[in-house]
Formats: C-alpha cells, sequence, structure tokens
C-alpha cells in the first residue's frame, strides 16, 4: 500500500512544477507498481490534483461561468478545444513517441526562454484568441512521456504575461477539462486500473496537491519567476545528462 500512497505525494507535489509529473510517477511505479500501466496510472491520480485545483479555485470557477469573466471565459474555452481536439490524437501516438534526454533538453531550452522573457520583460503583442490558440498547442504536447504540462503552458503563458500568480492560476484552471477528459477516457478504455488501492493514491495525491498548490500560490507573488523557471530549467538539463550517462 505504502507505493500507492508514495505515488500520489510525488503527484501532489510535482503536479505543479514545470517538470513532467507524470513522468516521475511513471518511473516511480515501473519500479514499485509492476502489476499496473504506470502511464495509466499516473494519469489517473491527475484526478486528485485537478480536485484541488477545483477546491481552491472554485470562487474563480463560478464567477466564470456565472459570466462575471466573460474575457477568461472565452480564453478558457479557445484552448480547452485546441489542447482537448488535438491531445487526444497526441495521447493515440503518444505511446510510440520516443524522447528521452532529447524532451528533457527541450523543456530545458523552453524554461530558460520563460526566464530570459521573464527577466527582460518581453510580451508578444497578439490578440487574445490568438494567445489562448497558442497556450491550447503547447498543452496539446502534454500527453507525450516526459513533456511537463505546467512547464509547457507556463512557458506559453509567459509570452503574453509578466505577473506570476496570474500565469499559475491560468495554467492550472486550464488543465481541469484535459485532465477530466483524460480519465474519462482512461476509465472507459481500461476501468481495472481503477482499484482499491488506486484509490489510496488519489486520495493522497489531492491532499498533498492541495497543500502544496496553496503554498505555491502564497509565494508567486514573492519569488523571482525568472530565477524560478531558470532553476528548473537547469534541473531539467541536469536530468537528461543523467539519462543519457545512465546505463540502458
Amino acid at each position: 500500500m505504502w507505493e500507492y500512497i508514495l505515488a500520489g505525494v510525488l503527484q501532489g507535489i510535482f503536479e505543479w512544477l514545470p517538470v513532467s509529473s507524470e513522468g516521475v510517477v511513471a518511473l516511480f511505479a515501473n519500479f514499485s507498481l509492476s502489476k499496473i500501466n504506470s502511464v495509466d496510472f499516473s494519469i489517473f491520480l491527475h484526478l486528485g490534483t485537478v480536485l484541488a485545483v477545483i477546491i481552491y479555485f472554485w470562487k474563480d470557477i463560478l464567477e466564470m461561468f456565472l459570466l462575471k469573466d466573460k474575457k477568461f471565459l472565452k480564453f478558457f474555452i479557445i484552448v480547452t478545444l485546441v489542447s482537448g481536439g488535438l491531445g487526444f490524437f497526441v495521447y493515440k501516438f503518444a505511446s510510440n513517441i520516443g524522447g528521452g534526454a532529447a524532451l528533457l533538453f527541450l523543456m530545458g531550452c523552453g524554461l530558460f526562454l520563460t526566464s530570459w522573457f521573464q527577466k527582460k520583460k518581453i510580451k508578444l503583442k497578439v490578440n487574445d484568441n490568438i494567445s489562448a490558440i497558442i497556450v491550447g498547442l503547447f498543452q496539446a504536447i502534454t500527453p507525450i512521456p516526459g513533456v511537463s504540462r505546467s512547464g509547457a503552458t507556463i512557458f506559453g503563458l509567459s509570452l503574453f504575461d509578466h505577473d506570476p500568480t496570474k500565469i499559475l492560476k491560468t495554467s492550472y484552471l486550464i488543465s481541469i477539462p484535459v485532465i477530466l477528459g483524460a480519465d474519462l477516457y482512461l476509465y472507459l478504455k481500461n476501468p481495472t486500473i481503477i482499484t482499491g488501492n488506486a484509490w489510496i493514491g488519489l486520495l493522497f495525491s489531492f491532499i498533498f496537491g492541495f497543500i502544496t498548490l496553496k503554498f505555491l500560490m502564497k509565494i508567486s507573488q514573492k519569488i523571482n519567476f525568472s530565477k524560478f523557471t531558470f532553476i528548473f530549467g537547469c534541473l531539467c538539463f541536469v536530468g537528461a545528462i543523467i539519462y543519457i550517462l545512465s546505463p540502458k
């Protein structure tokens, strides 16, 4: 049982950071939970963290659907349509896409660019619809193993905004429909993934996801976002080097 608990804790912590929580949990599950599909199990655990998002941001979600923030609702819908439609096909073929070190290097480069954009206060001047499409495209590629959803969307959002709190909140809110859709598809495809122990993992994913999300949002105004993304870019590069040097 402890393996499921630890997998949930890892999901709850890493989901909000610009590193692939799916990759971390799947790697752990490969060694500790050999009887289940590690990738599907990691996707299932996302249900716990998305529940944490819904509860933490319930006021923002309510305002959006009560049409009090029509601008964000439009952005939300466009991102969802783009990332949901394209992301489904990416997910279908993701298992055939190799990456390893190359994907980690790519994520690192994206985070370095995010850091540079934030440091130089660079902002692309495009209309809201175009920015929503671009962010949706970044979110659409995240079913590829090793690609961080948070990292990709933070990079995309940083092209148009410099407010760390707004960037992080938007990144987490736009994850809700795609994760719920992915988990629904997963359940229809493989209902056996949901076992008693898997629910325990889901519970810890929610608990630690909520705690970590609350902590990160509180410090988002105090951290240097440029340094924050630069550090995680370095970690991606270190991970890629370790992957290359590790015995296959």
